[in-house]
C-alpha cells in the first residue's frame, strides 16, 4: 500500500487517540504552515521564547538518519530528546549510539545514563519492549482485514473503517 492518506485524516486520527489524556495535545502547525514542513522549523516554533520543557520523542531507526535532516545539529538547542530504542540498544558501545556528526556535541554523563548536550538539553535512549507493531504493520492488517484491536485505540480504528482509510479499493 503505497497511498499516502490525507493529512487532515491523520491528524483526527491523532486527536482521537489522545483525547482521553489531559497531558497530550495535538497542533496542526505542519499543515497551516506553506510549503514543506521541517522538524527545525516546528521546534523553534514551540520552544523559542518560552521556559517549558519540551520533548522530542522518536524512534532509534529516525535517529539513525538524523544527519538527513534539515539543520540537524541545532535540532537539540530546543528540546530534550527522548530516542526510543529496541532492546539491547543500550548494550552497544555507549559512543556508537550518537552519528559521528553529533559526537562533539554531547558528553556522556555515566552517573545520569544521559548524553547532554552543550546546549544543556538531554538525549535520553529509552529501551522499549519489542512488539512488531508499527504503522507499516497496521495499515497492512486494516488492507487485509485483520483484526487491530488492542493496537490501536478503539475510537481510531472506527475512525479509519467508517472513512475506509487504508482499505485495499476493489476494482
Amino acid at each position: 500500500m503505497d497511498e499516502i492518506i490525507d493529512a487532515q485524516y491523520r491528524l483526527e486520527m491523532v486527536r482521537l487517540a489522545i483525547t482521553s489524556n489531559p497531558f497530550f495535545s495535538v497542533s496542526d502547525i505542519e499543515l497551516v504552515r506553506p510549503g514543506k514542513s521541517y522538524s527545525i522549523d516546528t521546534l523553534r516554533h514551540f520552544c523559542e521564547g518560552r521556559s517549558d520543557s519540551f520533548f522530542f520523542i522518536l524512534g532509534g531507526d529516525a535517529f539513525i538518519d538524523i544527519e538527513t535532516w534539515r539543520d540537524f545539529q541545532n535540532l537539540f538547542t530546543f528540546c530534550h530528546f527522548i530516542v526510543m530504542a529496541k532492546p539491547g540498544f543500550h548494550k552497544t558501545p555507549i559512543a556508537s549510539q550518537l552519528p559521528a556528526a553529533l559526537a562533539s556535541s554531547f558528553q556522556y554523563d555515566l552517573e545520569s545514563n544521559v548524553w547532554v548536550h552543550r546546549s544543556g538539553h538531554f538525549l535520553y535512549f529509552k529501551e522499549i519492549s519489542f512488539l512488531d507493531i508499527s504503522s507499516t504493520k497496521i495499515r497492512e492488517f486494516i488492507e487485509q482485514r485483520k483484526s487491530v484491536k488492542y493496537l490501536i485505540p478503539k475510537e481510531v480504528e472506527t475512525y479509519i473503517d467508517q472513512h475506509g482509510l487504508y482499505q485495499k479499493k476493489l476494482r
